[in-house]
């Protein structure tokens, strides 16, 4: 005989806890015990508790395995029929045996009804690798199930492969948002378009009637950001700066030689760069830069209350004045191929017309921000991250335990999106001048040229030449948080990866690697996109994009939506009549009639107001409340990355304190460990 004693810990969520009964067995070297009840007078598991249960063994089961855990519901006569369904969420069991020596099982589930688990013990660097049959066979039935769970499906081709589920009623309880997130989510959402219907906008298919009209919906849920472009929109630092600090801070580029089909010349920018100043000189000294929104270039349009829309595809030059100057547009064309009706606008144009050209640019960010540096980089890619992780790494393997904290909620949003957003008919249809078709041939374009060094923050950086411009916040902050992340992924990698050798030798990392590979990237050589790893240093590289894609990534692309666009000229979501292809016709009523309907303002700012901020139950990046480890040496490498976070935002709030607007997208403690908004 052998005695246990067996403490279970149940979560803290509403619903955590269960009336059903819960039973357990011990799976060992030498053999398994029969299912042991654990029960007390009285209810078990109530949510948030630690329980202990006495279990003794009718037989010596050798070195502990697995511990099987069954729960179903209890065994009630009732005339009314059946109980629902209750689910438990466990947190983990251990087992004890002599005073010090336990084992500890992490769980971090939700057994949903009548349910089975079969669970490891939690020390990854010595068990998950090991090789008893008993062991491996428990291994191979936790994906074949995890496999039927989760499948992938294609929802438009050329699109990464996404999770084959229709509804978010259809999720497995594991995936979905806490009844907490989900009630305040509705709840948001509700008031949200209730204020909208009230207030008359949601059913206005007209113009505004003025830039005064449209400050009634600036006074929707103002904040300190939105204050400021409201006030400082027209100005051509504020338009350059957001090319660096704004919603969509990775497209500019140091230019080294004028693209052909941008034929600006000296005559037409010496107000700009002052006498005695030439094109090729300030491109010789690098303080020319490109904005090119050529991807845009002949997508088709959208229909907004039967009208059709228009997009242009603008090329816009910045230049950056020797010392700390301000970053400043100089020129601006709108389409693609130079000729007679593509004028180049600047600086010195009639204001009307430069303030026009900039709006069409600021659409263009619009449309390539949202269908590509949004949905498809911080939301299509972490799900395919999500997906692999679930399907190909089982629970004891160490960087299902790393990665598992970053792909929380995930599918849960995106499954949500697919039916409130991005399907016909629905928010990107009803609002935006590219609606759904617009936006899925943009995704196409983009994966056919998508390549890893965009996905990994250093290397972009250098690509692209900005290294050294001042007041790149987004690159500032994003680094630090880059460099954070790789030292403790680099932590984790050699504790239970001591060699490159051992690096190739794990097939469930593998065969994780080349579905992200195949289901993500389409199986395309050419996007430089791993399908193996072969060194410790590739893996560290690859886990550090992931996480930082899931976390950092999609804050500064995703939390300030509401800031930038709630004064809708500043960032339009459509333009209602065609880019100007002369100078000197542009006048304020004409501006406004460029810009979109008030529905359609109304529908896109609504929705991006709830998309911006999580609703409850958040967790910030390196904050790690589920204890998948149980060894001190990754639980060492947590505490030095929750110290490093530290030290980051204390750096980014003391410089924030002399900014006139502060940026704080990538102040840690407001970045989610995981993209679940």
């Amino acid at each position: 005989m052998a005695k246990f004693r067996v403490r279970v810990s149940t979560g803290e969520a509403c619903g955590a806890g269960t009336w059903d009964k819960v039973s357990v067995s011990i799976v060992g070297t030498e053999g398994e015990s029969p299912l042991i009840p654990l029960d007390h007078l009285g209810k078990e598991f109530t949510a948030g508790a630690e329980e202990d249960f006495k279990v003794t063994l009718p037989q010596d089961v050798g070195a502990v395995l697995l511990l099987r855990v069954h729960k179903e519901p209890p065994e009630l006569h009732l005339p009314l029929g059946s109980l629902p369904r209750d689910a438990w969420f466990c947190r983990w069991f251990q087992l004890e045996w002599l005073p010090g020596a336990a084992l500890r099982f992490p769980c971090y589930q939700w057994l949903d009804g009548a349910a089975d688990l079969v669970l490891r013990e939690g020390a990854a660097k010595v068990s998950w690798e090991d090789h008893h049959p008993v062991l491996q066979h428990q291994r191979q039935e936790e994906l074949k199930a995890r496999k039927e769970l989760y499948s992938w499906k294609t929802y438009v081709e050329g699109w990464p492969r996404c999770l084959d589920q229709e509804a978010v009623k259809d999720l497995d309880l594991n995936i979905k948002y806490s009844a907490t997130k989900n009630a305040r989510f509705h709840f948001k959402a509700w008031t949200a378009f209730t204020e909208m219907k009230i207030k008359g906008f949601l059913d206005r298919t007209g113009l505004w009637r003025s830039l005064r009209e449209m400050r009634r919906m600036f006074n929707f849920h103002r904040t300190p950001t939105a204050e400021y472009v409201f006030a400082h929109w027209q100005e051509d630092a504020f338009f350059a700066s957001q090319f660096l600090n704004g919603l969509n801070p990775v497209l500019i580029r140091r230019c080294r030689s004028l693209p052909e089909n941008f034929p600006v010349t000296d005559e037409m920018v010496a107000p700009a760069l002052g006498p005695g100043t030439s094109l090729q000189a300030e491109l010789e000294k690098g303080s020319l830069f490109l904005v090119d929104h050529g991807i845009l270039s002949g997508v088709q349009t959208n229909v907004i209350n039967g009208k059709r829309q228009f997009s242009a595809a603008p090329m816009t030059l910045l230049h950056q004045s020797s010392g700390s100057g301000p970053l400043l547009p100089i020129a601006i064309q709108l389409k693609q191929t130079p000729g007679p009706d593509n004028p180049i606008f600047l600086p010195s144009d009639d204001k009307w017309d430069w303030l026009l050209a900039k709006t069409w640019v600021r659409n263009a960010e619009f449309s390539v921000h949202e269908a590509l540096t949004h949905l498809l980089h911080s939301h299509l890619l972490p799900e395919v991250f999500a997906l692999a992780t679930l399907r190909q790494l089982p629970h004891c393997h160490p960087l299902f335990k790393l990665l598992i904290p970053h792909i929380r909620y995930t599918l849960h949003i995106n499954t949500l999106a697919r039916k409130l957003l991005i399907a016909p008919g629905q928010v990107i249809d009803r609002s935006t001048g590219l609606g759904t078709r617009g936006f899925s041939e943009l995704i196409k374009r983009s994966m056919a040229r998508l390549n890893y060094s965009i996905l990994c923050l250093p290397e972009d950086i250098r690509a692209r030449g900005v290294e050294d411009i001042p007041g790149y916040y987004y690159r500032d902050d994003g680094m630090r948080i880059w460099g954070a992340i790789k030292s403790f992924v680099s932590e984790i990698v050699s504790i239970y990866y001591p060699s490159d050798t051992s690096v190739r030798e794990d097939q469930e990392l593998q065969a994780w690697v080349r579905e992200i590979f195949s289901e993500g990237f389409l199986g395309r050589e050419s996007s430089g996109v791993p399908s193996l790893l072969d060194t410790q240093e590739a893996l560290v590289q690859y886990i550090t994009m992931v996480i930082f894609t899931c976390s950092a990534k999609h804050a500064a692309v995703s939390a300030g939506q509401f800031d930038f666009c709630v004064w809708m000229p500043n960032l339009p979501p459509t333009m209602q009549l065609p880019p100007p292809t002369s100078k000197g016709q542009a006048r304020p009523e004409g501006f406004i009639a460029a810009l979109p309907p008030v529905n359609a303002t109304c529908d896109i700012i609504t929705a991006l107001w709830m998309l911006s901020k999580e609703p409850g139950d958040r967790r910030p990046l390196g904050h790690y409340p589920d204890e998948y480890f149980t060894e001190d040496a990754p639980r060492r490498s947590m505490a030095a990355f929750q110290r490093q976070l530290v030290q980051i935002s204390s750096a980014i709030r003391e410089r924030n304190r002399s900014l006139p607007l502060p940026y704080a997208y990538l102040d840690p403690p407001l970045i989610e460990n995981s993209v679940s908004i």
